[in-house]
């Protein structure tokens, strides 16, 4: 095993100067200087951080246009933007690498940006486009790829990691900015500065990002054939089975990540309409528990692995989601959410540690197909989970009549709690205790996974292309899985 990994990155090395050789013998990059994790990061940086400023007016907007069903709607928009992602995201990673990263990204960021200037122009179709956005909504998988094609195997982990803190960083500074200028200037000017971002994204790709995969190290240039494999969604979810070990982790995270999805695209819209919150409010909570959720995906994580080991500390992550979505579901007043959203920042450790389970007990060629079926699980909770969240809640009629009642902070009752025979009286959040059964039920699963197990599951149609989107899931422990727990919840 140990010549294996020499040989490895023996390999790696090579073709990483194989690429900086082509690039500075075989034509201009098309950018400045050499490709780059900056590169990546900036890209990055940008679009979150546009989406971001732009939570405050969201919300509003939201219940203005839907003011009846304002959840369910929610939860259908998000829900049919992240089942479109994740029929999509094979597709355009096989094709990214044939044609290249850049004019990928270029086509992820514009579409997934396009639907911001609608937001103050018309409503409706804001969120029309939003939806169908989803199929070009993929930026994180092109830029996984465009990292792995330009670092070693030893580097990946740090560069994936400097990608999610970036992203991290975007989240927790951007929805304090935007609810300022919201709150000083107007929804317009947030509107008007988000979508310039954008533009400027956009110009950073097509003038100043270079071109990760050289047209001499592509399969066949631009006539290679995309077999249905590389592009079919469900092709790494039909591998479950195969091993008892990644059916159980599977399911755990299935489980697990569905209230979670669910949550990160409803959890805002049900701080300010439900608990109260300001719009100040609701983006100092994103940015303390962001900012938590980080040093519990660093500090804490680490302590624990080495501790504790890798299955209590997914338990314990798993007890903390439990305990977070059950304070969320009966808790009605703002200190509860504060004091929920600690705990949900060390609830975030659960995902980092699956990812690392699997990479220890993987073998080294298949790493990226495990990793990949556990990106699939997730993307498809992307879908679910919203939509589930949304109806659950039109279900339990837990909706808001006057946008005016959360404004004003004199008023001390809470809009939709004023009759006292409601069920939403009782229970203000009734997805979060739906969520909570579901994560107890992934505990249990959770239970019968093995510390160590080698995972047994053939990879077929992956390593066609060393480069393809399932091959650059993370290759270590909590590569891709040091998330902030606070996703942006409006892109």
């Amino acid at each position: 095993m140990t010549g294996e990994k020499k040989k490895k990155k023996r390999l790696n090395r090579s073709i990483l100067l194989a690429k900086k050789i082509i690039i500075k013998d075989g034509g201009s990059p098309q950018g400045i200087g050499e490709p780059s994790v900056y590169h990546a990061v900036v890209v990055i940086f940008l679009e979150f951080f546009a989406w971001g400023l732009l939570t405050t007016p969201m919300l509003t907007v939201l219940h203005q246009t839907f003011p009846q069903h304002t959840f369910l709607m929610n939860g259908l928009i998000h829900g049919v933007k992240g089942l479109l992602s994740f029929l999509s995201a094979p597709l355009i990673g096989a094709l990214s690498d044939v044609w290249g990263r850049k004019s990928f990204l270029l086509l992820t960021v514009f579409f997934t940006c396009a639907p911001i200037p609608l937001m103050r122009i018309s409503p409706w179709w804001y969120f029309a486009v939003i939806s169908m956005s989803g199929v070009f909504a993929v930026t994180f998988s092109v830029i996984f790829a465009y990292v792995a094609d330009i670092t070693q195997e030893h580097e990946r982990s740090t560069a994936y990691g400097l990608v999610s803190a970036t992203f991290a960083a975007s989240l927790v500074t951007s929805p304090a900015i935007g609810a300022y200028l919201s709150r000083a200037y107007g929804d317009t000017l947030v509107v008007i500065l988000a979508t310039a971002i954008a533009l400027l994204d956009i110009c950073f790709i097509l003038v100043a990002v270079p071109e990760s995969l050289p047209e001499k190290m592509r399969p066949a240039s631009w006539g290679a054939p995309i077999s249905w494999e590389q592009a079919d969604p469900f092709a790494s979810l039909r591998k479950v089975g195969q091993d008892s070990t990644v059916l159980l982790i599977c399911i755990t995270v299935f489980l697990s990540y569905l209230p979670e999805a669910g949550q990160y695209s409803s959890f805002f819209l049900y701080l300010r309409q439900v608990i109260g919150f300001t719009s100040e409010t609701v983006a100092a909570f994103i940015a303390v528990v962001g900012i938590l959720s980080i040093l519990a995906q660093t500090v804490v994580l680490g302590i624990l692995m080495r501790s504790i080991g890798n299955k209590n500390t997914i338990l314990l992550g798993l007890g903390f989601q439990i305990l977070q979505l059950a304070w969320y579901g009966f808790g009605s007043q703002p200190w509860m959410m504060w004091a929920a959203g600690a705990v949900a920042a060390m609830s975030s450790i659960t995902f980092p540690a699956i990812s690392a389970i699997v990479s220890r007990n993987a073998d080294p060629d298949q790493q990226g197909v495990v990793q990949g079926m556990i990106t699939g699980i997730r993307g498809l909770c992307n879908g679910l989970g919203p939509a589930l969240y949304g109806f659950v809640f039109y279900l339990f009629h837990v909706e808001l009549n006057e946008m005016d009642a959360v404004e004003s902070p004199d008023k001390d009752s809470k809009p939709n709690m004023a009759n006292p025979t409601d069920e939403s009286a009782i229970i203000p959040g009734p997805p979060f205790l739906f969520g909570a059964c579901s994560v107890l039920l992934s505990l249990l699963v959770a239970l019968f996974i093995p510390e160590h197990s080698g995972l047994n599951v053939r990879s077929g149609g992956y390593k066609k292309h060393s480069n393809g989107a399932q091959s650059h899931c993370p290759q270590t422990g909590g590569a891709e899985g040091k998330e902030p727990l606070l996703e942006d919840s409006n892109v």
